[in-house]
């Protein structure tokens, strides 16, 4: 899964249909009270890209994560995945249709070790009954097994063997994202949603996760959203740019045309960009 040519048990991404639309935000609106927290934002996620979501502090960036995951639910507009209208729902039914989410703030079960916490992104994947998990045996002993397999190869990917028995809450903050990171690959995303994934990183943990977003990206097909505030880093791994202000969408295009918008020159970038 990694630069090296990857961890052979992880199914790759088509790259069949890249370029259709995966998801689509269609004049979507977000209120909390009398606050606007997005308005009449439309645009698309295509398969196989990645699809960058920018603007100043308070511009709704990650209200938008939290419409598209299903932890809010808009009062106007729709959201399309896959070509269908998506119906009302929360975050669980959001992943276990192929979405998944990391965080501004890492949330991560910190008295758990690394292996152990990426094992909870296989949750959804688990069939066998709460009885056979509780006891360990059986099924839910052949599926626990399989699925560790496959999460050790996530660790080997994300080049985090030497932590995997650590708990998170004595790592680093850099590693401490990377296996976050490795939480949300657990669940075989078809969208990832990353938000803010190089926040308080040094440059060298900055370069190894733009390292392993490409590698995400292009060897597994894997859809990428992200939220970043390092315009260096947006404008290097981006395919497209949605660009908000005070929610709503002042600019849509190549990273090239986003920089030379005035628009978003003048609303975030600054004439030094």
């Amino acid at each position: 899964m990694g630069s090296t040519g990857g961890a052979p048990g992880i199914a790759r991404g088509s790259n069949q249909h890249k370029g259709d639309v995966l998801l689509g935000v269609e004049n979507v609106s977000l209120r909390f009270g009398g606050v606007k927290a997005i308005t009449d934002v439309s645009f698309d996620i295509r398969k196989g890209e990645i699809r960058a979501i920018i603007g100043p502090n308070g511009a709704g960036k990650t209200s938008m994560l939290n419409v598209i995951n299903g932890f809010y639910n808009p009062q106007e507009g729709r959201i399309t995945f896959r070509g269908k209208t998506r119906a009302r729902m929360r975050p669980s039914v959001a992943a276990a249709q192929g979405i998944a989410r990391t965080f501004q703030n890492v949330a991560l079960f910190k008295g758990m070790s690394t292996l152990d916490n990426i094992m909870t992104g296989r949750t959804l994947k688990m069939h066998s009954g709460f009885f056979w998990q509780l006891l360990r045996h059986g099924p839910a002993l052949r599926e626990e097994i399989e699925h560790r397999r496959f999460v050790e190869e996530i660790i080997d990917f994300l080049e985090i063997e030497a932590i995997r028995k650590t708990p998170v809450g004595r790592l680093p903050y850099g590693l401490q994202k990377r296996v976050e990171l490795g939480r949300a690959l657990a669940m075989e995303p078809e969208l990832l949603l990353l938000d803010e994934p190089m926040a308080g990183m040094n440059l060298e943990e900055k370069e190894d996760m733009c390292r392993f977003i490409l590698d995400v990206n292009n060897q597994f097909g894997t859809t990428i959203a992200l939220i970043e505030h390092d315009i260096g880093v947006v404008m290097d791994l981006s395919d497209r740019i949605v660009v908000l202000e005070y929610g709503r969408k002042i600019a849509d295009g190549s990273p090239d045309e986003v920089k030379n918008n005035q628009k978003v020159i003048d609303a975030y970038l600054g004439v030094a960009h």
